[in-house]
């Protein structure tokens, strides 16, 4: 299942003038400023703003290194929950992205549904990577082709999303001011998300690359 695919058929479901605006738009590409932090006091996240200022994401349930991250609306709605299978290998260095919470608000695992995506860590040490390419990922963890890729460094926040036929999907980008060229570091960063493509994606990755590589 491609991004395109999947935003078709989630497209119709929210009314909010605002989702819909940062999701997908088909016409210009969506900046949104990501801030490696929790607006919630003593709580780990991300707070992710549009261009506007509006909350678009978060995430709130960040503390430590958790195999379950789960990525909000601004109103706090689970949007997909991103998971490292608990046992691991180096051949199997993957995470999983699932729709909505992969935990339901009875608390009962729901693991049980397939996930939407899975991302697989390049491991440096196969000769037959390429050096470039941090990532792949795939529409389902039995899946050998991979729909999209990932490169660039996502410790020095310049990475680069491409699908299979090398168009650029999205991109993460340090944020600096506009007056001196100062950066604000690796806590705040742009992600820059373009036509057609479901920023929700885009932010899921994003949490998923800061699990691989922080």
């Amino acid at each position: 299942m491609s991004v395109h695919h999947y935003q078709e058929e989630q497209e119709n479901e929210d009314d909010d003038d605002n989702i819909i605006k940062y999701r997908i738009n088909k016409l210009e590409s969506v900046s949104l400023t990501v801030w490696r932090k929790s607006l919630i006091f003593s709580c780990k996240g991300f707070t992710v703003i549009g261009s506007d200022g509006s909350l678009v994401y978060r995430v709130d349930n960040y503390t430590g290194r958790p195999h379950r991250i789960v990525l909000m609306d601004g109103s706090g709605e689970p949007i997909f929950t991103v998971c490292r299978p608990k046992k691991l290998s180096i051949v199997n260095n993957y995470w999983l992205i699932y729709e909505g919470d992969e935990v339901g608000k009875d608390g009962i695992n729901s693991s049980f549904k397939k996930p939407i995506f899975c991302v697989r860590k390049n491991i440096s040490i196969m000769k037959f990577t390429k050096p470039s390419v941090i990532a792949y990922v795939y529409s389902g963890v039995s899946e050998k082709k991979c729909v999209y890729m990932i490169e660039g460094s996502y410790e020095h926040r310049s990475c680069t999303v491409f699908d299979e036929s090398r168009n650029i999907v999205f991109e993460i980008k340090k944020k600096e001011c506009l007056r001196g060229g100062v950066s604000f570091g690796s806590e705040v960063f742009h992600l820059i998300v373009r036509p057609g493509i479901d920023s929700r994606f885009a932010m899921a990755i994003v949490l998923l690359l800061d699990q691989m590589f922080v």
